[in-house]
């Protein structure tokens, strides 16, 4: 998809990936003098791309540290977690009580990894997550933010799914949130596209759809405040249909959400820097008022 064009168009802002501390005190849930780590390519499965970058924030500790899953774009078929290399270093310094893990899944192609391999890849990486919380030092308090298919992707664990963790809140930029709609409404992105990764049609394999559409689980019972980012005229992602349609179930259900259009923009490849900086700003506002 176009999103991850845009991350290779845009000036990458330079990483310092540091090596494992061996002075961290793992055992510990009050905060201390623990230092910030970094490790890359940590394995959540035995596939060469289930694996994560991982950020844990100085003096963290399991009473107070949140937790920022990332998941990146491209169409469930292409993307990579450093799509979002760039905005490491503004997340840090906007989100400091964040440890955020930027994930990899597979992807599909013709007849391999096809839906829901991605949606229980991301399930699977937050088990692994969690099941290591005490040695990261991070608390139960899940925030998923994606862009594009990633923003699906985040939806869909968000509301499905509430062990081990139920997640706190979602940021969605321009996801797909009714997969039915996605397919009888094609824009930029093919029916045949859509009916590939989920093994048929709306009519063949209704189950599927359902099942595979945010839309479907946007209840009182099971979603969470959501922040909705979506320009008016993407091509991909129809902002009426799929982002407009999400905001208006989560109102009518009494959902916390916020819904932020930007006129006359399409699916992130003509997003300005100020665009970004506004929805970063939108973004750490809802989360500092609905994550506690």
């Amino acid at each position: 998809m176009k999103f991850k064009l845009i991350f290779s168009a845009l000036i990458i802002f330079s990483l310092l990936l540091a090596s494992c501390d061996k002075n961290d005190n793992p055992g510990t849930n009050s905060p201390g003098n623990i230092p910030e780590k970094t490790m890359s390519n940590i394995a959540y499965g035995t596939d060469p791309l289930q694996k994560m970058d991982i950020y844990l924030p100085a003096n963290r500790s399991m009473a107070t540290t949140k937790v920022m899953i990332l998941i990146h774009g491209g169409g469930w078929t292409i993307g990579d977690k450093a799509d979002f290399a760039m905005y490491m270093d503004t997340l840090k310094k906007r989100i400091p009580d964040y440890a955020i893990f930027n994930l990899n899944y597979r992807l599909a192609s013709f007849g391999v990894n096809l839906f829901p391999t991605q949606e229980m890849d991301i399930k699977a990486a937050i088990d692994f997550i969690y099941a290591n919380r005490s040695s990261y030092l991070i608390s139960d308090k899940y925030v998923a933010m994606g862009a594009s298919a990633g923003g699906h992707l985040s939806l869909l664990q968000a509301y499905k799914y509430s062990s081990p963790v139920k997640i706190k809140a979602v940021v969605d930029f321009f996801g797909p949130t009714d997969m039915a709609d996605m397919h009888n409404n094609p824009g930029d992105c093919p029916a045949v596209t859509i009916a590939l990764l989920l093994s048929g049609t709306p009519t063949t394999n209704p189950s599927m759809y359902q099942q595979s559409s945010p839309l479907t689980y946007a209840t009182t019972a099971t979603a969470c405040p959501t922040i909705i980012l979506q320009g008016e005229l993407d091509p991909l992602v129809n902002a009426i249909r799929q982002s407009l349609a999400l905001k208006t179930k989560l109102t009518n259900q009494g959902v916390t959400n916020q819904y932020v259009l930007y006129p006359g923009l399409h699916h992130g490849d003509d997003w300005s820097p100020a665009t970004y900086t506004d929805a970063f700003n939108k973004i750490q506002a809802f989360l500092a008022a609905n994550v506690q």
